[in-house]
């Protein structure tokens, strides 16, 4: 009967408000969780045909689903391993009971947020226990060439707080000015040296002790030097002689003409360097181009030198991690030593809101979510990875308040449907009475 199928679409009414009511709650309950989806119920129509063309009410039908691809407001904060998406990304996480479990094929599950800190063992990892994913550097602080889609090439980060690492100096730049008068008939031929410190492979300081000796000659002026390089780490032997000559042309005087090897690394004229062999590998040594201010000059009557440019560094102290918006891991040294230790994927789907929902605002790839893909952060559609943030809750208070009142009115005009219908079927009853 008609009256009948009202009671049912009643009660329908009130499981779908109930349904409803629920999605509310939980949005308001985790209004404060950080990186949290609004859950939202939607409502389908239930028609039922007759046939013989009477009308029938079917009811509703409710569906929940995550807004996974609306985002909260990030906000900052003082752990540099506070990591948010600063786009429609998500960041590669797995749990740390699978770090336990046989084999190394670890479940990875996706976070647009979370507040990763080293552990006892320096794994990465949130409170509640999702372990930060990532592709390990190679020991130059390279990326090797992964796949992108699959996560086969993903490791847990971790993170040796004591360990120790130091940065071989691979290249020197010099700024010297020898006296012009030197190499005048009436020179003393008395030479000039300098000291350059550089560190081997072991962090150890070493230097180079680099000799200028004039060519005099017996009339007039010969703009001509002899450099002698000598290495303390090989116990003081000459790696490489070189004959000097320097222009004395008007507008270019005193500028670096020409660079003939005697013994030693070859010279090149582009970028003005001298590839040298200390006892810990090859060294480029910059003493300037041929026709270019810089580098070796001579001029007047003085010797000056500029601090030696070069690069390198003692043994240092891990002292913190950053994580930049590219996604690489950089390991802070207390020596200044910057090392790439890690690369952070983004990992994006073509249907966010079709991603499977688990605990601690996690979520697996689904068929509905389709094929994920591993973009480096800053590119493609992902967006650039935040550290020093967190995302909050995506819920509005105020519309989910709203909403409880549309709620609340709409559950009890179904309970008033219900009611008046048993009131009808009561006088139905009656009749026989």
């Amino acid at each position: 009967m008609t009256i009948s199928s009202s009671l049912n679409s009643g009660v329908a009414g009130l499981q779908v408000n109930a349904s409803r009511l629920a999605t509310i709650a939980d949005n308001i309950a985790n209004s404060g969780t950080y990186g949290y989806k609004r859950v939202v119920a939607d409502f389908h129509s239930l028609v039922i045909m007759q046939s013989d063309g009477t009308y029938s009410a079917g009811g509703v039908r409710a569906s929940t689903s995550r807004m996974i691809d609306q985002r909260g407001t990030l906000v900052t904060t003082n752990n540099p391993t506070d990591l948010a998406i600063g786009g429609r990304g998500m960041l590669p996480v797995t749990s740390a009971a699978a770090l336990n479990g046989p084999g190394n094929d670890l479940p990875v599950r996706l976070m647009t947020t979370g507040s990763f800190r080293p552990d006892a063992e320096g794994i990465l990892r949130t409170q509640t226990g999702e372990v930060l994913m990532g592709w390990p550097a190679n020991a130059d602080g390279t990326i090797p060439n992964f796949p992108r889609d699959t996560f086969d090439g993903l490791q847990p980060v971790v993170i040796n707080t004591n360990q120790f690492a130091g940065d071989p100096t691979t290249f020197m730049e010099l700024s010297v000015n020898l006296p012009a008068t030197s190499t005048d008939a009436t020179g003393d031929g008395q030479p000039f040296v300098m000291s350059a410190e550089y560190f081997d492979n072991l962090g150890t300081s070493q230097y180079l002790e680099i000799t200028f000796s004039p060519t005099v000659p017996a009339t007039g002026m010969s703009h001509t030097w002899t450099m002698e390089v000598r290495d303390s780490a090989s116990g003081g032997a000459v790696i490489g002689e070189y004959t000097v000559t320097f222009d004395d042309a008007r507008g270019n005087g005193g500028n670096l003409d020409t660079v003939t090897v005697v013994s030693g690394g070859a010279y090149d004229p582009a970028t003005g360097a001298v590839g040298l062999t200390v006892a810990g590998g090859p060294l480029e040594l910059r003493i300037g181009r041929p026709g270019v201010a810089g580098g070796l000059t001579q001029l007047s009557d003085t010797f000056a030198r500029a601090p030696v440019v070069k690069n390198g560094s003692p043994v240092g102290d891990l002292s913190r991690v950053e994580v930049d918006a590219n996604g690489f891991l950089h390991a802070i040294y207390d020596s200044g030593i910057t090392r790439v230790i890690y690369q952070i994927p983004v990992v994006d789907v073509p249907n966010l809101n079709g991603l499977t929902t688990g605990d601690n605002q996690t979520y697996s790839i689904s068929p509905d979510s389709g094929q994920f893909f591993l973009w480096n952060a800053g590119d493609g559609p992902t967006g650039e990875i935040v550290g020093y943030a967190r995302e909050e809750s995506a819920t509005d208070v105020a519309a989910e308040l709203t909403q409880l009142i549309q709620t609340q009115r709409a559950y009890s005009s179904n309970a008033k449907i219900i009611q008046t219908v048993d009131e009808m079927l009561q006088e139905t009853t009656n009749i026989k009475r």
